[in-house]
């Protein structure tokens, strides 16, 4: 009997052993309207602070002990209790909760009086616990979902089905325009007095139509809160002229990107200042297309050159340098193996974002062939994937997963980039082209999100092989500095699609240019003969330049060239012989003295090229030669010269000399020529809107 006791005294002994060290637990929170997963859903042990959250899939782990409750609560969803037990999996599916006509929030500190009308709860919460929550938690509330947890103190439940996308936000009794609707995100929580929340039919009964969706009135402790424009650009050093005798060498890598021009389009379009560093002028000049030669040889490319009398200084000369990139017709191009990796985060929510990125892709489906193969990735507070590797001639099938896709979360970008090219380096085509299509507003504000950070995660996933080609979306919060520089080290281009024409242009025209690379590290260096140009310019290109000696090293990153593309390159030269005051007098050299060759006398300058074939490390080199002969301004130069001074009075430039945009205007008549889709007329029509807003 002893004995029996004694064991049965172990055996209580080592149960409760196992209570007290607790299990994991797993599960899937879905809904019970559809049973889809519920990304970011609390999961807590009641009467702790331990919890988690769901992952994109719905699913979350969590350690806990028997006898335990854990609560599953979700914005919008009727919260749920589950007493654990023996087995170690837990799934729950959520109920809708109620709708709400209106919420009042009321305060932003421990206070406990609250009026709403509706389901409240409340909860006390340290100072620090508030401060850590009001950064994860506040904004989306406001800016997405409408409802949801207000720095840890209260829970607004039922307020889901009010759209956010095309929501009225009024601050301080200022209406905000719905291009900025992404900014209240920047709202501090701390400097909020109150918010109110009203469902379409209120809304409309107190702020008219403009409400039809509902409004967000916010009122803020000072009441005179100010919002501002949040869109990152690079900052740009204007490139000054150079003196040949010290430095007759110019090198710099070729930019095929074309968001600059887009984006400046949609700006004054929409009435907008333009901000000095939106505007890149290499990006503005290569939007349009020129009657370059197709390559006759080996090459990819081919080189073309032409010197002219400065339309707008009778005192210099304009340059044009331009590649023509070999034209492949769709049917020859390799099989591509595509991963879409789509920001479906809170910030996408705009009409001019996801839902115009979704119209965009189908244009590029609708292109696929049977060998293509397509898989699409989408990250918001967590990276999944949607779509497994699929046929190109399973179009139904892709178009029916990019329906799917709604906004809402935070933006994990860092993780999103990872799992896309994760996938695309297990499905690579040897051979073939291998691609991540990444579409965004570029706002990453989870994981790596710095340009500093993602330069250096893409550097390291370029050496894959796999691509990267980046579409910009949307306004307001448009991060085209983290865009550029994405495309820039992903060996890959950046676009930015404002309206569904840009889309047709980028997906239809420009189809094998976007996705095919037929040279990739390209890079051009001039040399200029100092017995014949005093001083030059190179006009744009700023965050293009590279040191002399990196042209020839083959480590050094450059630009890539796709199927059919164009690059042109502009600059300014001052002839020997010519006073100028762009030109500023340097010191007598002591121990270096310039001499040029011999029966290099009428040469201009010579333009080298070197590029790697996609597959390969080594760089080849191609060389061109321009005499000294001026010749009359063909039809692509005038429109070049058009864009190219439009750019430089947009940036305030010391050297456009004084030139009206009636310049620019009569250079761009002069030469929009065939113009068949019409893309030249539309840049003149742009011009006179902007003159007449000034």
């Amino acid at each position: 009997m002893k004995n029996l006791t004694i064991i049965l005294c172990l055996l209580l002994s080592s149960s409760w052993q196992l209570i007290a060290q607790g299990k994991t637990i797993t599960g899937t929170v879905t809904t019970v309207s559809d049973g889809l997963p519920l990304p970011g859903a609390n999961v807590i042990i009641k009467g702790s602070t331990n919890g988690t959250q769901t992952n994109f899939d719905g699913q979350y782990t969590i350690k806990a002990q028997v006898g335990d409750i854990l609560v599953f609560s979700y914005i919008g969803q009727k919260s749920k209790s589950v007493i654990v037990a023996e087995t170690s999996i837990i799934d729950v599916s959520l109920e809708d909760d109620i709708t709400l006509d209106e919420v009042v929030v009321v305060a932003y500190s421990t206070q406990k009086k609250v009026s709403i009308l509706g389901a409240v709860t409340s909860a006390r919460v340290s100072k620090a616990q508030l401060k850590k929550r009001e950064k994860q938690r506040f904004h989306n509330q406001i800016s997405n979902q409408l409802a949801g947890k207000v720095n840890g103190i209260i829970t607004i439940k039922g307020t889901n089905t009010l759209g956010a996308t095309n929501v009225l936000y009024i601050v301080d009794g200022v209406p905000i325009q719905k291009n900025y609707n992404g900014l209240i995100d920047k709202l501090e929580p701390d400097v909020i007095e109150h918010i109110n929340v009203y469902k379409s039919t209120k809304a409309i009964d107190m702020f008219g139509e403009s409400a039809k969706d509902g409004c967000i009135v916010i009122t803020t402790k000072k009441g005179n809160y100010r919002i501002q424009n949040d869109e990152d650009y690079a900052n740009i050093t204007e490139n000054n002229f150079e003196t040949t005798e010290l430095d007759p060498l110019s090198t710099f890598s070729i930019d095929v990107d074309k968001a600059g021009y887009s984006n400046i389009r949609r700006m004054i379009n929409n009435g907008e200042n333009i901000p000095t560093d939106a505007v890149k002028i290499e990006e503005m000049v290569n939007y349009f297309n020129y009657n370059y030669q197709q390559p006759t040889d080996k090459h990819p490319f081919s080189i073309n050159t032409e010197v002219v009398q400065t339309p707008w200084h009778k005192e210099t000369q304009l340059v044009r340098i331009g590649l023509q990139g070999k034209s492949y017709k769709n049917d020859l191009l390799p099989a591509s193996n595509l991963t879409f990796l789509i920001d479906v985060s809170g910030s996408m929510g705009s009409q001019n974002k996801l839902p115009l990125l979704k119209s965009a892709f189908k244009l590029l489906v609708n292109q696929l062939r049977k060998k293509d193969k397509v898989s699409i990735v989408v990250y918001a507070g967590a990276a999944g994937v949607i779509l497994e590797p699929t046929s190109g001639d399973q179009k139904e099938t892709i178009l029916k997963a990019l329906d799917y896709l709604n906004s809402g979360g935070s933006t994990a970008g860092g993780a999103g980039i990872e799992l896309a090219y994760k996938l695309a380096e297990k499905n690579f085509k040897t051979n073939g082209n291998n691609r991540v299509i990444l579409a965004t507003d570029g706002d990453f504000n989870v994981g790596a999100s710095s340009d500093s950070d993602m330069q250096t995660l893409i550097e390291e996933k370029r050496k894959s092989g796999v691509f990267l080609s980046v579409l910009g979306f949307g306004y307001g919060n448009y991060k085209d500095s983290k865009l550029e520089t994405l495309a820039d080290k992903g060996n890959g281009n950046h676009a930015y699609i404002d309206n569904m024409q840009e889309a047709q242009k980028v997906f239809g025209k420009e189809f094998g240019g976007t996705l095919y690379t037929i040279a990739k590290d390209v890079k051009i260096q001039v040399e200029f003969n100092p017995k014949k140009v005093q001083a030059y310019r190179l006009i744009g290109y700023e965050n293009r330049l590279l040191a002399d000696e990196d042209f020839i090293d083959d480590v050094v990153d450059a630009g890539e060239l796709g199927s059919g593309h164009t690059v042109t390159a502009l600059y300014e030269i001052i002839p020997t012989g010519i006073t100028s005051e762009y030109i500023k007098k340097v010191p007598d050299l002591k121990y270096t003295k310039q001499e040029v060759a011999y029966n290099c006398e009428d040469e201009l300058f010579t333009v080298k090229f070197r590029y790697k074939k996609p597959n390969e490390d080594k760089s080849i080199e191609m060389v061109h030669v321009q005499d000294t002969k001026i010749a009359l301004a063909s039809n692509d130069m005038k429109f070049a010269s058009a864009v190219a001074l439009f750019g430089m009075q947009l940036r305030n430039s010391k050297y456009f000399n004084g030139a009206s945009t009636d310049k620019v205007i009569e250079l761009a008549q002069n030469g929009r020529g065939d113009d068949v889709d019409g893309f030249r007329a539309e840049f003149i029509r742009l011009v006179k809107s902007y003159n007449n807003l000034q």
